[in-house]
């Protein structure tokens, strides 16, 4: 584990750090917000997945949560979107390579080396982080912005019993159906797509739904709202008879703003879980 940086924030520790990922077979940075309460033993971990063309450093920056998390004694962990560094494949369009691992383990060429973003986020930094700071891995959720939206649904509910509650800003949610999934589920898994449905949300909402609460936020001005699909979501919940709540927010889009406006709503959703 190496530190990049560390600074003073809300009473805690705003750090950046890197380390060698044998899963995604190079250098992975991370953002972790550890509050005051860390000096003293474990804390509560709330997982931030950032959404295309992001980095940890999105987020960590621009979603002002971690003022929320200190006054409820969370952590919060912001992974990067993808693998990166110098023989990483990469493609010209922003939504596929680099800074758009979609929260997958790829199995096709040239993605499958480095491309292993579900192993990574669902393992191996899990692993590390708990390793290395006073995280108690037994209390975790998780949310994430768009495809860090995607990525904590169907992580949260791919991993049964992992997470005490799961949110989203503006997820992904029906990429079996929407130009943001097939162009790279179809890159990542191949053409066979009966191993896509367990990367789509909306699939997992009716299939096997959440064991715990869930926390949906939508911006009815999103520029995005035909490739994000909202409304397969929201059905999906309400067959399904999900305990939780899908809102959608007069005005909004798909911005930061967004996100900054509601971000202390659903900390304090997941604060309720996690200190139960």
């Amino acid at each position: 584990m190496r530190t990049i940086s560390e600074n003073r924030c809300f009473g805690g520790v705003q750090g950046v750090y890197a380390h060698d990922s044998q899963v995604t077979n190079c250098e992975m940075t991370f953002g972790l917000f550890l509050p005051a309460e860390a000096e003293f033993g474990p804390v509560p971990v709330l997982w931030y997945l950032s959404g295309l063309t992001c980095t940890h450093e999105n987020a960590m920056s621009k979603a002002g949560a971690q003022a929320y998390a200190a006054e409820h004694g969370i952590a919060l962990v912001f992974p990067d979107t993808s693998p990166r560094g110098e023989g990483v494949a990469d493609h010209e369009d922003y939504d596929l390579g680099k800074g758009a691992g979609f929260y997958v383990n790829a199995t096709q060429n040239p993605w499958a080396k480095h491309f292993q973003m579900w192993d990574y986020i669902a393992e191996e930094l899990p692993r590390a982080v708990t390793a290395s700071f006073t995280i108690d891995s037994e209390r975790q959720s998780i949310t994430g912005h768009s495809m860090g939206g995607h990525g904590a649904l169907t992580l949260a509910m791919g991993l049964p019993g992992r997470f005490r509650s799961v949110s989203a800003f503006a997820p992904i949610s029906n990429p079996l159906n929407s130009d943001w999934g097939r162009k790279q589920l179809g890159a990542y898994l191949g053409e066979d797509e009966t191993g896509w449905a367990q990367h789509d949300a909306s699939h997992l909402m009716w299939q096997n739904g959440f064991d715990g609460e869930v926390l949906v936020d939508q911006g009815t001005s999103d520029q995005f709202l035909e490739l994000l699909r909202p409304e397969a979501l929201a059905s999906a919940m309400a067959t399904r008879r999900q305990p939780g709540t899908f809102r959608m927010q007069q005005g909004y889009d798909h911005s930061y703003y967004f996100v900054q406006t509601f971000i202390p709503d659903h900390i304090d959703f997941h604060a309720e879980a996690l200190w139960q």
